[in-house]
């Protein structure tokens, strides 16, 4: 559960870093952002043929999904308020 928490919230730094502007959160955010990246990341690389059922995602899929999160969010939040 530790290691879980430590790539999430590495990997939601990682995220947070490569798409600069104005996200939500602070580091339980980030962390819940990576933990989800790595969700999207595995359901995306098992959709491709990358990984089989029962192989979860690395840390750059993982990067990968939180990015897209990131940029789902911005595309829903968009010209609101914050």
């Amino acid at each position: 559960m530790l290691y879980t928490i430590l790539i999430g919230l590495l990997a939601g730094v990682v995220a947070k870093m490569l798409t600069p502007g104005k996200d939500p959160g602070g580091w339980i955010i980030t962390i819940l952002l990576g933990i989800a990246g790595s969700y999207v990341g595995t359901f995306l690389g098992r959709t491709l043929g990358l990984y089989q059922e029962g192989q979860a995602a690395g840390f750059i899929a993982s990067v990968i999904g939180a990015v897209i999160l990131l940029l789902v969010y911005r595309l829903f939040t968009k010209g609101k308020a914050a």
